[in-house]
């Protein structure tokens, strides 16, 4: 079976009677070029069926404008926003993502780092799994000085940017905020402490408890992977004890708000008796009711700010000297967390 042949700049400098040089400069919107014989090369292109070999073209510039991404989960409204911020900023400046997300395991980002590795994309955007321990599987990338920021969930290296909100500061805020309205035994529900957004907002927790006097009880601390049906384990167990805590902070609102739903239907009345209030600042912390008390932090400024500094980097461009960005967070202060009103 016979294949047509792909049309090249040779084929179109024949039929046009002009050099290979003067068709390729033309079809690149040279200025040496005039106008008239512009257009002629581009009706004759369009006419030929010609079609930009960019593969080829991004390899002589030992380029292929590819950027790899690997979250923990895609699913994840926080994430998308995110994702959606590189995108914006990325495909602007002429580049593509390559996105994968590694389950929240160590084993899948480390197959996930070897593919966008030897798929040679220019830069790679990492928000870290549950347990990676170290940066070991990244030094492919770092080795050949290609660029890596990390996101979000990060591990400090002297090669690479960090991009995060002060996650301690936000801990200790909300359950300072708890502790206005009057808890004195609250809940906190939490995930691996290997990454640095849980550690910091258990520290931010534990910080708010001494400030004021209360006691730390790990008993009051429950771990899991706060997804939906976590929140809902995460209650039964919180029914389960000898004496209810009178507040809840979640590490994120997907777990928060399926704590509240299991509370509500055991009875519970929220926020009288339990005052809960989450993170992220999910849709669903505006759906569920009472609305969820949240803290908010700009998931697609993360991502502009992750895409511009990777690409000035790539582009050789003056980038930050910061090992760490720190962008703002915003305490939302909603019915679920208000006992005082």
């Amino acid at each position: 079976m016979s294949t047509t042949r792909d049309i090249t700049i040779y084929d179109i400098a024949e039929a046009l009677s002009l050099s290979p040089a003067t068709v390729s400069r033309g079809l690149k919107d040279h200025p040496a070029i005039k106008k008239d014989t512009k257009k002629r090369i581009l009706d004759k292109a369009r006419e030929m069926g010609y079609q930009h070999n960019h593969f080829a073209s991004n390899l002589r510039r030992n380029r292929t404008n590819n950027i790899g991404v690997i979250v923990p989960r895609l699913n994840s409204y926080f994430m998308s926003t995110v994702i959606a911020g590189m995108e914006k900023v990325a495909n602007d400046a002429g580049y593509n993502l390559v996105i994968s997300q590694s389950l929240e395991s160590v084993k899948k980002e480390m197959a996930n780092v070897r593919t966008l590795f030897n798929s040679r994309v220019d830069g790679l955007l990492v928000s870290l799994a549950y347990d990676t321990e170290n940066l070991s599987h990244f030094e492919l990338f770092l080795d050949k000085g290609i660029p890596l920021i990390f996101f979000d969930r990060v591990i400090d290296h002297p090669k690479c940017i960090s991009i995060v909100i002060e996650n301690y500061k936000a801990g200790h805020e909300v359950t300072q905020h708890l502790i206005d309205q009057g808890c004195k035994r609250i809940v906190h529900i939490t995930a691996s402490l290997k990454r640095n957004v849980y550690a910091d907002r258990l520290r931010g927790y534990k910080q708010a408890l001494a400030d004021n006097g209360i006691a730390y009880d790990e008993q009051l601390v429950i771990f899991n992977n706060l997804s939906d049906q976590a929140g809902a384990e995460a209650a039964r167990a919180i029914l389960q004890m000898k004496e209810l805590p009178d507040g809840i902070f979640s590490a994120n609102d997907s777990c928060a708000v399926s704590c509240i739903r299991e509370l509500k239907l055991a009875g519970i009345k929220i926020p009288r008796q339990i005052a809960v209030a989450g993170f992220n600042n999910d849709p669903l912390s505006k759906v569920i009711e009472p609305n969820l008390t949240t803290v908010s932090y700009p998931g697609q400024e993360m991502g502009e700010a992750a895409a511009s500094i990777l690409i000035r980097r790539l582009d050789n461009k003056e980038g930050i000297n910061l090992n760490t960005m720190l962008l703002r967070h915003d305490l939302i202060i909603r019915e679920s967390s208000l006992k005082k009103v």
